[in-house]
């Protein structure tokens, strides 16, 4: 029988009603005790860092998970985490940049609805998460939700009350939970060593274009942050509005040394700055880079790691574009 650490960190899925809105409030081993049917699976030993709403979890805890771990990886087969929803996307993007080429799993779930409930998909996506992290051909970082394998590097939560919370965006769900085994539709090598990383750089800002934003806003990010990340509109491209205030605004601040980053609004099929005019020249500003099909998600984790490691802009271009867990083609 597998073992498995399992870390609860809080969410929907341990929340119960405080009389002023949910709030996490279950115990792993309260989590644990309500789907019984784990225990035929595998051996796990629970440990919980915090218990919080994951509108409150933020780059220090991808790096407390990714702490506990490393420093637990060799005793464990496997690892799931328990998390809420809201940025669970950004939880598990963050740890494929912290924990690269994982033989083990490492398998975030959560739920729309408590366990606490009588009707829920707690039970369920929990049951499903331990199933998969027991598998013997399960391996790095997933997100397991409503019966779905996501790559971590391409989860995104798409709905906010369905239990089909996730999608797994411009790649194919790896497989599905079918009564109670996995399923694959893409077969991942298992070898390989893992390499853990222990740093973000957390001053990342992302802007997100909307018709008339003043240009001048760049001036007040330039001071206090390494990493600028542009979701602009359709394939990508800054307006001009009859001047060039945005171009030469962005070129003074790669001048400064800053990195970059054009994204795209749209949810799906990723940037293409060379198609239009106005994305053209927003390649001419300076080096910047392209986030093609990457979510913002993915984005963001891994910019925080890049600007962790270097500052030096050929190798921060030649880092971005190196794809991790197939975050970019």
């Amino acid at each position: 029988m597998k073992k498995i650490m399992m870390i609860a960190t809080g969410g929907t899925i341990a929340s119960k009603n405080s009389g002023n809105g949910l709030s996490p409030a279950l115990t792993s081993k309260e989590l644990l005790s309500s789907v019984p049917e784990i225990e035929k699976i595998c051996s796990v030993t629970e440990v919980q860092p915090f218990n919080l709403d994951s509108t409150n979890v933020y780059y220090a805890h991808w790096l407390e998970i990714a702490r506990i771990i490393e420093e637990n990886y060799a005793a464990f087969d496997g690892f799931v985490v328990t998390h809420g929803t809201d940025t669970m996307a950004y939880t598990a993007a963050a740890l494929s940049y912290l924990i690269q080429n994982s033989p083990k799993p490492i398998v975030l779930t959560g739920s729309q609805k408590s366990v606490y409930l009588r009707d829920t998909d707690a039970r369920r996506n929990l049951l499903d998460a331990f199933s998969y992290c027991a598998d013997d051909g399960a391996r790095g970082v997933k997100v397991v939700f409503d019966g779905n394998i996501i790559l971590g590097t391409r989860a995104k939560k798409t709905r906010t009350r369905s239990y089909n919370a996730f999608s797994s965006v411009d790649f194919p769900e790896v497989g599905v939970i079918r009564d109670g085994k996995p399923v694959y539709y893409i077969r991942e090598e298992k070898g390989g060593t893992p390499e853990f990383y222990r740093s973000l750089d957390p001053n990342i800002f992302v802007l997100k274009m909307i018709p008339g934003l003043r240009a001048d806003i760049l001036d007040y990010l330039v001071n206090d942050y390494d990493g600028l990340i542009l979701e602009t509109f359709g394939s990508g491209g800054l307006p001009n509005y009859q001047s060039d205030e945005f171009f030469n605004r962005l070129s003074a601040f790669i001048k400064r040394g800053r990195t970059v980053v054009v994204t795209t609004q749209v949810e799906r099929e990723g940037s293409a700055l060379d198609s239009y005019e106005v994305g053209r020249k927003l390649l001419a500003c300076g080096k910047v880079l392209e986030a093609r099909d990457m979510t913002l998600e993915a984005v963001v984790a891994k910019l925080m790691w890049v600007l962790s490691r270097t500052k030096d802009r050929d190798a921060v271009e030649r880092l971005f574009y190196t794809p991790v867990e197939k975050d970019i083609f």
